[in-house]
């Protein structure tokens, strides 16, 4: 279950921010952004608990920041709590993020992982309480760390759009992806447009594009890894995005996951834009 929460936040991360790019391109050197997304997580129909996704921009520097609590039964069968912080910048080649950190309690085990990053390439991993490789890992080899993202930056990759009805273009896209384990790749595909109707005061009203995502594992895995198997041969993992009012940048509204428990998703249930002369990047890890 530890693997799916994580690549589960993962997809959420990476839609989520599949146009920040194009936000540089509406917003004045100057401004500041901020983006603050409330989402809903459900198993089977089971309500676990809520995720908060917070991104500030700010000229060419971002910062993300995820937090959410998901349990059974107060916890009693099931309780995950974790953080994410990605931070870096947006230049005219694209995204270079510079640091990556989880922070992640599974039951009564925790653990902590930091990546670094210099032009592009993963340059330093550290995992607390360290793990040693296991022997029948799929090997993680140096060019596969180049060019790859962390799982919050990875979806600055230029998908943006004017149109904000449920572009299908969003959907165009072929993710690489380290999360510190595993290396794998998220393919984006057009599948439908949908109308969506809005569930709360600050919820979302209008028009989806569904995008197919494919799950492709490059290596830091076992081959037979009952996960690894599901995820890469299922092809009912969806995102629908939404365009943002104000905006160039499409947001998930729904991801949809096949487990081995059942079918999880996460739904968006408010989103809120504030827009500053000044506002400081550290501001996104306050609640």
């Amino acid at each position: 279950m530890r693997r799916y929460a994580l690549v589960f936040v993962s997809i959420l991360l990476l839609t989520c921010s599949l146009s920040l790019g194009g936000v540089f391109a509406k917003e004045t050197p100057a401004a500041a952004m901020r983006i603050v997304a409330i989402y809903r997580v459900d198993l089977v129909g089971l309500n676990l608990g809520n995720y908060r996704l917070t991104t500030v921009l700010k000229g060419s520097g971002y910062q993300i920041r995820g937090e959410g609590r998901f349990s059974i039964l107060a916890g009693l069968i099931y309780d995950w709590h974790g953080t994410t912080i990605s931070s870096g910048k947006v230049t005219s080649s694209g995204p270079e993020p510079t640091m990556y950190a989880l922070n992640y309690r599974d039951g009564g085990e925790s653990a902590q992982l930091r990546m670094s990053f210099d032009a592009g390439a993963v340059t330093q991993v550290s995992m607390v309480p360290k793990e040693e490789p296991d022997p029948h890992d799929i090997p993680i080899t140096k060019e596969q760390l180049e060019g790859v993202l962390d799982p919050m930056t990875a979806g600055f990759l230029r998908a943006h759009s004017d149109n904000p009805n449920g572009d299908l273009k969003v959907c165009d896209q072929t993710i690489p992806v380290f999360d510190g384990e595993w290396r794998f790749d998220l393919v984006l595909a057009p599948k439908r447009t949908v109308r969506v109707q809005k569930e709360t005061p600050t919820g979302y009203s209008g028009y989806a594009a569904v995008c197919r995502v494919t799950f492709i594992p490059i290596s830091g895995y076992q081959p037979d890894n009952p996960d690894i198997k599901l995820m890469s041969q299922t092809d009912a993992i969806e995102v629908w995005l939404v365009s943002l009012p104000g905006t160039l940048m499409y947001v998930p509204y729904r991801i949809v996951l096949p487990t081995v428990a059942g079918y999880c998703s996460v739904t968006s249930t408010s989103f809120k834009v504030e827009k500053r002369r000044r506002m400081s990047l550290e501001s996104s890890s306050q609640p």
